[in-house]
């Protein structure tokens, strides 16, 4: 008789090349946001165009750079702040980047696997997983929290997650990484939020 679980190795396999994939590919659209007195956070490419997202908490108006997955670091504008939302939106000279796909968190199921992308502790591109707990309004378990529209998740987000995104299985944006509630509870922005605070943005003109 074989030893326990080895008739499964082939799928956990199979299984661990197709999650790496999908973090893979998200990675393209990961980048690293350095703010003059903010410290380094992360942050996503949203439109190929050079519009980047990240948490509002982490940039203010001036003093932003972003390092792109190739390495190149350069200069961003500031061009919308969403402080209620907690997300800005940022603007760099570029243009045929890789904007990862968005999803509808609204979709998302309790116990779904999802993925933060970021640089936790400096960590170049580090990949943490954990579950969907909830999406929707939540009570106060985080000062300043109740009554905003949350993306609850069983995952550490570490300094240097804020602003980078979380992603589905198939690697859409749910969310963007925001703060930890408690040891195990983090906290994103739903993309479906964010995409009207970028919506915003190009109304008042990127």
């Amino acid at each position: 008789m074989s030893a326990p679980g080895v008739e499964s190795l082939p799928f956990a396999d199979s299984l661990n090349l197709d999650l790496a994939e999908v973090a893979k590919d998200a990675r393209e659209a990961l980048v690293r946001v350095v703010s003059r007195g903010h410290g380094v956070g992360s942050g996503v490419i949203w439109d190929s165009r050079g519009v980047i997202v990240t948490n509002a908490h982490m940039v203010e108006d001036e003093g932003v750079s972003v390092v792109t997955s190739a390495g190149a670091e350069v200069d961003a504008r500031v061009v919308h702040r969403d402080v209620q939302a907690d997300v800005a939106v940022l603007k760099i000279d570029a243009a045929g980047l890789s904007a990862a796909p968005v999803g509808d968190p609204e979709s998302l199921r309790a116990g779904e696997m999802v993925f933060a992308l970021g640089y936790p502790w400096g960590i170049a591109a580090a990949v943490t997983a954990g579950v969907v707990i909830g999406v929707g309004e939540q009570e106060e378990v985080y000062v300043g929290t109740k009554g905003r529209p949350w993306l609850t998740v069983n995952m550490r987000l570490r300094p240097g997650n804020s602003g980078g995104p979380v992603i589905d299985s198939r690697g859409r944006i749910v969310g963007l990484s925001t703060v930890m509630a408690s040891s195990q509870i983090g906290l994103a922005v739903p993309s479906n939020v964010v995409s009207d605070v970028v919506k915003s943005a190009y109304e008042r003109g990127i």
